[in-house]
C-alpha cells in the first residue's frame, strides 16, 4: 500500500520516517519529496508497505502523532492525477 505522510517538519529525513513506519511492519520504500531548486523538503512524503494490514496499522498508529515537533497527517495515498496544460498554462498563443 502506498501511504501519504504530510505536515512533515523540514528536519525529518527518510531514515526518520522509515524507523517510525517499521514499528508497524515491513517498509519497501520511503521518499521525502524535495523542492527541485532548493533541495529542501516540501513537507510531505510517501511510504510503500507491502502488507495492507501493516500499512493500515501504521496509518492508524501514526496519524496525528508528533515527529520532530509536528503532528503527522497520514493516510492512504490517492493515485496521481494527470496534469493538464503543461508548463505554459494551455492558453492559445499567436
Amino acid at each position: 500500500m502506498n501511504i501519504y505522510v504530510g505536515n512533515l517538519s523540514r528536519e525529518v529525513t527518510e531514515e526518520d520516517l522509515k524507523e517510525a513506519f517499521e514499528a508497524f511492519g515491513q517498509v519497501d520504500s520511503v521518499a521525502v519529496i524535495k523542492d527541485r531548486y532548493t533541495g529542501e523538503s516540501r513537507g510531505f512524503g510517501f511510504i510503500e508497505m507491502p502488507a495492507n494490514e501493516e500499512a493500515q496499522a501504521a496509518i492508524e498508529g501514526l496519524h496525528e502523532k508528533e515527529l520532530k515537533g509536528q503532528a503527522l497527517n497520514v493516510n492512504e495515498a490517492r493515485p496521481r492525477e494527470e496534469r493538464r496544460g503543461g508548463r505554459h498554462g494551455g492558453g492559445r498563443r499567436f
